[in-house]
């Protein structure tokens, strides 16, 4: 997976409709619809790749000459307008070497805007001064209403993200992942067009175009800032140019480095640093599942096979302060992202692919849906689902008692690890029943209990000897008279 420079959002501005003409482009407005942008990548992918040159200035834009380049305020996209879509747009740099093209929807017409450097305030001497009259656009930020903060942004390959109602960036996500596990063979495809269309105070709608080596596809996101977060409803036609041996749909990736369960791999003061704590997902019968993230010391691919689930998503579940103690960045703020079928999509898998990592500046974690139909050249796939960047700690529980903290350690025997869960929000009158099944091990103990001066937290505690010392896989649930009483957790020990 590529990096993301969590620290590089510096703005580049852009135009209102209603703004001099200079910040448009050349050509005039032309037709604008869905349907013709769908139209649009069915013809490309019939003709040979031809990937984005490079800007030969982009790559002298380093982190300080991003940070100089101040956005100028007066030329907002719709800046002049009540409400929460105000529009800035990113100059290349070193990151982002390939421009965008950027056109403005009114009225089912489209109106490019051409690029402007007096739309930067930066020293002269600085890179993103030297860009040339022409250089283009990298990608794009919405602003909230006070202007102090956006709450998207778009910017390299297929990559955007929000920072939900935290109002602090963490994850983020992409419209395509193509062969993530496969070494050696993983692509970034990239938005080349984007067409924005303002539809209320706080929502519009964003079209875009992707192109790859491998395949196209069209994108509608209409996308809302609520009190919750931000919301997006999304849709899209891909086309492959070539068979696919993995095709992510919905995909998502973050950073976890370590937390309480993984010290070995603490090299820094903190007590935990990650951007996510927890893959959830929930099946379609209703069944709620968590598998806590690791570090592991090779890459490794997690695998769920379902059938039409009802979503996936990656959680910061643990909002204490306490436990990070990060007053710079506050990783308990971190949005949490949840992504929903709108349609059945199938049969399929739900992948969780996990790298190892030594820094908190490399996203190592990518959850996505990769179907079980062959992808194949010629064929169209169709997909929309429903985007939730939130502070939810347990979007997929629906009120049943949810893992809240995990910690492993060897246990007295030699050989045997130990793992210690705690489960919240069990019913005082309630005293639940363990379910555990080891693979690629051997259960030697197990015990829950209540936790004395913690309401509703009872402590699961197992014992458990690997075979041949390879990792083994533990499921575990709290039940009540035989039936599933909490989330269905999924962890591995020794990975």
């Amino acid at each position: 997976m590529t990096k993301i420079n969590r620290r590089a959002m510096i703005a580049a501005s852009g135009a209102a409709l209603l703004l001099p003409r200079p910040l448009l482009a050349q050509a005039g407005a032309e037709r604008f619809s869905w349907e013709a942008l769908v139209a649009r990548a069915g013809r490309l992918a019939r003709a040979p790749y031809r990937e984005t040159p490079h800007h030969p200035g982009a790559r002298r834009v380093d982190y300080d000459a991003l940070y100089q380049a101040r956005f100028r305020e007066d030329r907002t996209i719709w800046g002049d307008l009540p409400g929460d879509t105000g529009v800035q747009l990113f100059p290349l740099s070193a990151s982002a070497e390939q421009p965008v093209e950027i056109a403005l929807v009114e009225k089912g017409r489209a109106i490019p805007l051409r690029y402007d450097p007096a739309m930067f305030d930066a020293p002269a001497d600085n890179a993103v001064r030297q860009l040339g009259p022409d250089a283009g656009y990298a990608g794009f930020r919405v602003m909230n209403a006070a202007r102090d903060g956006d709450w998207l942004s778009f910017l390299g390959a297929s990559y955007f993200r929000s920072p939900g109602a935290t109002k602090q960036f963490g994850l983020s996500a992409r419209a395509i992942a193509i062969n993530t596990s496969i070494a050696g063979t993983e692509e970034f495809p990239r938005f080349t067009h984007f067409w924005l269309e303002r539809t209320g105070r706080s929502s519009l709608v964003i079209y875009a175009l992707l192109d790859g080596a491998s395949i196209t596809g069209a994108y509608r996101f209409a996308s809302e800032l609520t009190p919750q977060g931000v919301r997006q409803d999304v849709d899209t036609a891909l086309f492959p140019r070539r068979p696919i041996a993995e095709l992510g749909l919905m995909p998502m990736t973050s950073m976890f480095w370590y937390d309480q369960a993984s010290r070995a791999a603490r090299t820094d003061w903190r007590p935990e640093i990650h951007d996510s704590d927890l893959f959830s997902f929930l099946s379609a019968d209703g069944t709620a599942h968590g598998r806590p993230l690791i570090n592991p010391t090779a890459p490794r691919v997690s695998v769920f096979a379902e059938r039409n689930p009802k979503g996936f998503g990656l959680i910061q579940r643990d909002r204490n302060f306490d436990h990070y103690q990060d007053d710079g960045v506050f990783y308990e703020r971190r949005p949490s992202l949840w992504a929903a079928p709108r349609k059945p999509f199938g049969a399929g898998q739900m992948r969780l692919y996990e790298f190892p990592t030594t820094s908190e500046y490399v996203d190592n974690i990518c959850a996505y849906w990769t179907p079980s139909a062959p992808v194949r050249a010629g064929r169209r796939i169709d997909a929309s689902y429903r985007l939730d960047w939130s502070s939810a700690r347990s979007p997929a529980t629906g009120g049943l008692p949810l893992l809240e903290n995990i910690w492993s350690g060897q246990a007295g025997e030699a050989g045997v690890d130990r793992l210690i869960l705690d489960f919240s929000g069990v019913p005082q009158d309630v005293r639940p029943d363990i379910w555990v099944d080891v693979a690629d091990g051997t259960l030697v103990k197990k015990g829950v209990y209540p936790v004395l001066h913690q309401p509703g937290l009872f402590r699961v505690a197992l014992d458990a000897r690997r075979n041949s010392g390879k990792p083994m896989d533990i499921r575990v649930q709290l039940r009540n008279g035989g039936r599933a009483f909490s989330e269905y957790v999924h962890y591995p020990v020794g990975a």
